[in-house]
């Protein structure tokens, strides 16, 4: 008898410790999950696959427009296939105007969008990367403090006419303050004079989570330096398209745009 016992709870912590899945993060539009699991194991998210490192961390997140139910599929290691129903959570979003722009950049000329478009299909290209760092699995912290001059989500009406959603957050501060790395990632893109967003940082995170830094009046971080939370990636400036100095600062899940304040928390006070 004490020997079936004995089998039973072997068998009991065995399951339990296979079915392990721990999810990190907003279920909500513009969430960002991070999680560990088994070695081994399979994850699947509505179809697509989730990669799982070595040691178990992955990520996936939701955009601005997520439908209110994704399915979690996951393959144990003994073969056993079970499905998850997350519910995402709906959000509701801002309207935003900003008038007195140049007409010239709220309507590129002809001879700009050449450039618009390499600009677009580099940082799509970049996206796309699905590499095996695992930065994304540690804490964000703000790249920059300071007020929050513009939210994700929002929809901008640039001199009355509506335009894309901002999918990232802004922060206002002076010319010339220091941007952090808010957590470790590789350098994939250093550039100093985007047309729409100036000097511009990017950062790969690792399982498809990059972020973007843009507006910057220096760009010091280099392409394929390895950074740790904390690291210089520039100062604060008002380059690209703008009405004043900030750091626009986005992030996404591949070509899931992700809100940044989800994954920072509050601002700090000091």
């Amino acid at each position: 008898m004490k020997l079936v016992l004995a089998l039973m709870l072997i068998a009991m912590l065995y399951a339990t410790a296979a079915d392990a899945l721990e999810l990190q993060g907003d279920l909500v539009q513009g969430g960002l999950i991070r999680g560990h699991t088994e070695r081994g194991t399979t994850l699947v998210l509505d179809g697509r696959p989730v990669r799982v490192s070595a040691e178990g961390f992955f990520a996936f997140g939701f955009g601005r427009e997520s439908l209110p139910r994704a399915v979690l599929t996951i393959l144990h290691v003994d073969g056993r296939r079970e499905e998850r129903v997350l519910a995402i959570a709906a959000r509701s979003f801002p309207v935003q105007r900003i008038d007195g722009l140049p007409q010239g950049l709220v309507t590129p000329a002809p001879a700009d969008l050449a450039r618009i478009r390499r600009a677009a299909e580099l940082i799509a290209e970049l996206r796309a990367r699905d590499t095996e760092d695992t930065g994304f699995r540690y804490p964000f912290r703000w790249p920059v403090t300071g007020p929050i001059s513009g939210v994700y989500g929002s929809q901008r009406v640039l001199n009355g006419e509506p335009r894309r959603p901002h999918f990232g957050v802004d922060v206002a501060a002076p010319v010339g303050t220091p941007v952090r790395a808010p957590a470790p990632g590789r350098v994939t893109l250093a550039e100093r004079d985007l047309y729409f967003t100036g000097g511009t940082v990017m950062l790969d995170h690792g399982h498809g989570v990059t972020s973007v830094y843009s507006h910057l009046a220096s760009v010091v971080a280099q392409v394929g330096a390895e950074l740790k939370a904390g690291d210089l990636l520039g100062t604060v400036g008002a380059t690209g398209r703008v009405t004043g100095a900030h750091l626009d600062w986005r992030v996404s899940w591949f070509e899931v745009p992700i809100d940044p304040a989800l994954l920072a928390g509050p601002m700090p006070t000091e």
